[in-house]
């Protein structure tokens, strides 16, 4: 399983329409979001609000087996979710998704999980409490 975290910044005066996107897909439009997540191949995905001096901020957390191809199948969809969503996010954030997302994908420097929660044969982080 493979993740990849960016930050989305929210454009001045879009914070109550960024709360509401978040509304109506955790709402109303979940079962059309759900579809979506499942044939672009995101089995996770969570997102905060950070409010800063700066400005507002979505960052993003989506997991998968490959986030990358994932976005890249949304930005050539053109399921009508997928359309509406993209359109969101443009208005909202500014980011245009049928475009590559500009600069490079994040880096992991620390991936922490108690010891006790890791499982499976596959898990191989150093243990940062040693």
């Amino acid at each position: 399983m493979a993740s990849v975290a960016f930050a989305a910044p929210i454009l001045p005066g879009k914070l109550e329409a960024w709360k509401q996107f978040n509304n109506e897909i955790n709402g109303p439009r979940r079962k059309e979001f759900d579809d979506q997540q499942k044939r672009v191949g995101i089995t996770r995905q969570r997102v905060w609000l950070q409010q800063t001096p700066g400005g507002d901020m979505a960052l993003v957390v989506q997991e998968g087996d490959e986030p990358q191809r994932a976005m890249e199948a949304l930005a050539a969809s053109t399921d009508a979710f997928d359309v509406w969503f993209r359109e969101q996010i443009k208005d909202i954030h500014g980011l245009d998704l049928s475009r590559p997302l500009p600069g490079p994908l994040s880096e992991l420097f620390i991936d922490y999980m108690q010891p006790a929660q890791r499982r499976g044969p596959n898990y191989d982080l150093p243990d940062f409490n040693a």
